[in-house]
This record gives structure tokens, C-alpha cells and sequence, in this order.
């Protein structure tokens, strides 16, 4: 499976960025999808995730304010950001996984200002 993620970019405080991954090659394997970023200095940590069937789960400081959906149809998955803040500056990875396995796509930057 390969990733490939696009919609990154620069914004200012309050203002929304919609993030799209579309997996291509065994895709039909793939259970949970969904974004981790990082910010200089800090861990990456979990952003959004959504499973197979729907399920999802947000980081705490994202709840209300992301949105995550998914297109199994299409392997692809978005996240949907809004009211952004200068914390959510960070690069964000997608990923996907099976049984036993999971891979990332490369990162793609986010950049609020203040």
C-alpha cells in the first residue's frame, strides 16, 4: 500500500485547510486510516482516525474542530480542519494499517499564523 497525501499550506488563526490520503495498491486490505503530526521538537502524536467502518477518534485538542471522514470506495480519507489555531502547526502524516501492519504517507505541512 502507498500513501499519497496533498492539501497542506499556510493559514491564519481561525481559518480551515481540508487534508486528502488516497491509498493505492492492496488497499482493500487496509483496516484504520487517518492523520498524525508532529510539531518541531514534540512527538508525533495521533490527530484523527477513522476505522473500516466508520468508527473515528480525535485527539482532544481537535475535538469540535476536525472532522475526519473516509471513502472506502476510493481509499481515500480527509480531514477536515477548522478554527484552526497556531497549535496545530505541525506536519501531518497519514497512515494506514491492517492486520499487522501499517505505513505512512509523506508528511504534508501545516502552518497557522497568528
Amino acid at each position: 500500500v502507498q500513501l499519497q497525501a496533498s492539501g497542506g499550506g499556510l493559514v491564519q488563526t481561525g481559518g480551515s485547510l481540508r487534508l486528502s490520503c488516497v491509498a493505492s495498491g492492496s488497499a482493500g486490505s487496509i483496516n484504520g486510516m487517518g492523520w498524525y503530526r508532529q510539531a518541531p521538537g514534540n512527538q508525533r502524536e495521533l490527530a484523527a482516525g477513522i476505522s473500516r467502518g466508520g468508527s473515528t477518534r480525535y485527539a482532544d485538542s481537535v475535538k469540535g474542530r476536525f472532522t475526519i471522514s473516509r471513502d472506502n470506495g476510493k481509499n481515500t480519507v480527509w480531514l477536515q480542519m477548522n478554527n484552526l489555531k497556531p497549535e496545530d502547526t505541525a506536519v501531518y502524516y497519514c497512515y494506514a494499517g491492517g492486520e499487522g501492519w501499517n505505513v505512512w504517507g509523506q508528511g504534508t505541512q501545516v502552518t497557522v499564523s497568528s
